[in-house]
């Protein structure tokens, strides 16, 4: 199954709503995690974003997957930016 890198970009305008939904966005993706579709996840250091790694069938799926993110549905991510990535040395690779 293609592996996506999300890369999602935050402005300090939605840091009060972020820290209020940050509880429900965490749960939505260790759901992801405990079902497979999420690899990983984590904010920057700086608060400009975040890396998030799926497993999708395709971009229309991982497009569907990212609407139910809480942070998505509360309009709190200025952009999103995702490509498959195809990993080829390391524990990611095939």
């Amino acid at each position: 199954m293609p592996l996506f890198a999300v890369h999602y970009v935050y402005s300090e305008a939605t840091v009060p709503a972020r820290d209020t939904h940050r509880p429900r966005h965490r749960a939505w993706l260790a759901d992801r995690l405990a079902e497979g579709a999420l690899v990983t996840s984590g904010p920057y250091p700086d608060g400009s974003g975040a890396l998030l790694l799926f497993r999708a069938a395709d971009d229309a799926a991982l497009q569907d997957l990212l609407t139910q993110d809480p942070f998505a549905q509360e309009k709190l991510i200025d952009d999103v930016r995702a490509v498959e990535w195809q990993p080829v040395l390391g524990v990611l690779a095939d």
